[in-house]
This record gives structure tokens, C-alpha cells and sequence, in this order.
């Protein structure tokens, strides 16, 4: 797997490509407007991407209909040095629709333990947690 990253202003805005070359916008949390998000924001948004994909495809496949899907991810911060890296993670999963309430808990299981490389390479360093809210109620 390889990304490239290429400046485009006089700061620190970049535009990053994958494989697919598909642009996304890195910035810097400056005094200016901001155009991109920040590295720390784009690894939470891969923890909850990575984590989307795999659940909708385990409740797909178990022919469960998701309506509605929102994943909603904060990291708190430490001081180490001159760094803020993440101590932990907690993702909140919503989904609307006629969902089994074993199977969703078991998606996410599967995905967190099993099959969500990002969640899996953050596991030696930050802890992370999830919580799940199906049909406006915690399960």
C-alpha cells in the first residue's frame, strides 16, 4: 500500500491520493481557514471507516436492513513530550432499522477483534472502546 502527499498552498495544505486516486485534503489546525483535516482526525476517521465497512458487510451478508448508519469517534489526548498522541479511542455506533440486536453486537465484535486493521494496529498503543445505539436505544 502506498499514498503520495503533495503540497498545494504556501502552508500546509496537502492533497493525498491512494490507490485509488481519490484526493483527500490534510491541513494544519492554524489561525487560517482550514481546508483539510488534520493527520489526528484522519486516523480517527479510518478507525471508524474501517469499522463501518465491516459491520454493514457482516449485517448485509445476514440479510439485516440498516436504514441509517452514523459512527461518531473521539480520541483523548496526552502530552508526551512535544506530542498529543492518543491515550484512548470510543467509537458510538448508531443504526436505524430491522436489526437483530445479537447480530449488530457480533458485527462489531467481529469487526474491533478480528478484522478492522486499523482498530488492530492502534491495539498495542491506545486502548480502544465502542458502544452501540440501535433504534435510539443503547444495547
Amino acid at each position: 500500500m502506498k499514498v503520495t502527499l503533495n503540497r498545494i498552498n504556501d502552508n500546509f495544505l496537502f492533497e493525498a491520493k491512494g490507490g485509488g486516486d481519490v484526493p483527500v485534503y490534510i491541513d494544519s489546525k492554524t489561525d487560517e481557514v482550514t481546508k483539510g483535516a488534520s493527520p489526528m482526525e484522519l486516523l480517527l476517521m479510518g478507525i471508524g471507516g474501517c469499522n463501518a465497512i465491516d459491520i454493514i458487510s457482516i449485517l448485509k451478508k445476514q440479510r439485516q436492513v440498516v436504514a441509517s448508519y452514523k459512527i461518531e469517534v473521539e480520541g483523548i489526548r496526552k502530552e508526551v513530550k512535544e506530542a498529543k498522541p492518543f491515550e484512548s479511542v470510543h467509537v458510538i455506533i448508531y443504526l436505524e432499522g430491522d436489526i437483530n440486536p445479537e447480530k449488530v453486537k457480533r458485527a462489531a465484535s467481529l469487526s474491533f477483534e478480528k478484522y478492522c486493521s486499523v482498530s488492530i494496529t492502534m491495539e498495542g498503543c491506545v486502548k480502544v472502546t465502542y458502544k452501540i445505539v440501535l433504534n435510539g436505544k443503547p444495547i
